[in-house]
């Protein structure tokens, strides 16, 4: 079982890993990746593909794992600069206070490159940022939501990500920034879910509890589909139908979220692919051999999906990338 499992990871992070032309331009180089944990299943997606592109471009990947925890992540950090690694890799866990963590590696002359998250540091202290829009993620799940409703009156609860993290401040901004100016749409409830399956459930329990057993709300926007998912069983648990009763939009697009969806029980997620490591290793490729600097903040895509997307053929296409 454990074989199979395996194969259909590897064939399914195969078709996400850059097309460049590597040649040996990493080979043999000592990079460090420090990863925020597995708190849900776009992470654990992010850290397979990462540790594919490793493979295949022949680096050598030092892995450290921060179970949510930023004094971990510092520690790992000081640890690849002890080592004297080559590159460091960095998912941040929340966007404060890693000033002097990268002034550190900046005098130990290794670069840094952030995935996936910023940090409110000092843009020369990192070699450049690999992340989507998240302004643009949040705004188009708000977009979505405008023309799903139409004129009607719409009570939004809001499950939002690990308080000071970039993702939940700029997810949160984007779509208040989508339905602003709309009367008939409010955000009546926010609580952070904590990007976690388990929290969103527990979180969206409490918001219908709050709200007369749900029939207050119009719909949930979660932060990350991980947390729309637990707050599907939470809907279902109280009675209602998640995506009817209670309309469901999300972001990341990973593939439970387009299970639910062809169960009805989901209605629009943003995507946020976890090959950001191709762009990275792109980059230090360039800087590390050939001196060249990249641009400071290299933007992937955000996509909308919804049930007319070919849900069930999106499931498929992503269930062997480690989700």
């Amino acid at each position: 079982m454990f074989i199979f499992k395996g194969l259909a990871i590897a064939a399914g992070i195969g078709a996400l890993l850059s097309s460049a032309a590597w040649a040996e331009g990493l080979q043999g180089k000592v990079i460090g990746f420090s990863q925020i944990g597995s708190e849900s299943g776009w992470r654990a997606a992010e850290t397979s593909v990462t540790k594919a592109e490793a493979e295949a471009r022949g680096v050598d990947l030092k892995f450290a794992d921060a179970q949510q925890k930023q004094e971990n992540q510092i520690k790992a950090i000081r640890g690849f600069i002890a080592q004297g690694v080559d590159a460091i890799l960095v998912a941040p866990v929340v966007s404060t206070g890693w000033e002097e963590v990268l002034t550190e590696a900046k005098e130990a002359a290794i670069p840094v490159v952030l995935l996936d998250r910023g940090v409110d540091a000092p843009q020369d202290l990192y070699l450049t940022s690999v992340a989507s829009d998240q302004v643009k993620e949040g705004r188009v799940a708000g977009e979505w939501l405008v023309g799903a409703v139409g004129d009607k009156d719409c009570k939004i609860v809001e499950l939002q990500g690990t308080v000071g993290s970039s993702p939940a401040i700029n997810r949160k901004q984007g779509f208040e920034e989508a339905i602003a100016g709309k009367a008939n749409l409010s955000i009546i409830r926010s609580q952070t879910g904590d990007f976690t399956r388990s929290k969103g459930k527990e979180v969206m329990e409490g918001f219908i509890k709050a709200e007369n057993g749900g029939a207050g709300i119009c719909a949930v926007y979660a932060h990350n589909d991980d947390m729309a998912v637990g707050a599907i069983q939470a809907i279902k648990d109280a009675g209602l139908k998640p995506g009817t009763d209670i309309l469901v939009t999300s972001i990341d697009a990973v593939p439970d979220i387009f299970a639910a969806m062809v169960a009805g029980e989901a209605n629009a997620t943003v995507e946020l692919t976890p090959n950001m490591a191709g762009p990275a290793f792109d980059a230090l490729d360039a800087f590390l051999n050939a001196g060249t600097v990249p641009e400071k903040f290299i933007i992937t895509e955000s996509k909308l999906y919804t049930p007319a997307d070919d849900p069930q053929g999106e499931y498929d296409r992503r269930k062997g990338l480690g989700y």
